[in-house]
């Protein structure tokens, strides 16, 4: 069996806030909403990822920070999803492949229709962001 493939996605932070993004395509996601993110490529770190991923979907130069939450696999086994937390270092962040961008706090998490594989990350964050 084939190893599945690592998509790495940002949890971009500012304050108590976390940037969530409307995927624009493919039509069967289009309107859920994710993390900004991809595929790792050949020869790339999961946070050489991410900052590439990030200055091509929101055009913003990015920190990486620690995980949140545990690995999933899904698509059948063919991805292997990793979330971690971020800070834009320069630029704002702008709608570039999706079609819409909003920065939620806790309590609005649940105002958007999540992808199924960004949806488990929410409790993790939850927790982070709630830490007194």
């Amino acid at each position: 069996m084939t190893q599945p493939r690592v998509v790495v996605g940002a949890a971009v932070m500012a304050g108590d806030k976390v940037l969530a993004a409307a995927r624009s395509y493919p039509p069967e996601l289009a309107g859920l909403w994710e993390f900004p993110g991809g595929k790792v490529e050949p020869g790339e770190t999961e946070a050489e990822a991410l900052r590439r991923e990030c200055r091509e979907e929101l055009g913003v130069e990015i920190e990486v920070g620690e995980r949140v939450g545990d690995d999933l696999v899904t698509g059948d086994g063919k991805f292997l999803v990793r979330i971690y937390l971020a800070e834009v270092r320069s630029g704002e962040p702008r709608a570039v492949e999706h079609s819409r961008l909003r920065w939620l706090t806790v309590a609005e998490f649940d105002d958007v229709a999540w992808l199924p594989g960004n949806r488990q990350f929410l409790d993790s964050l939850r927790e982070l962001l709630t830490e007194p």
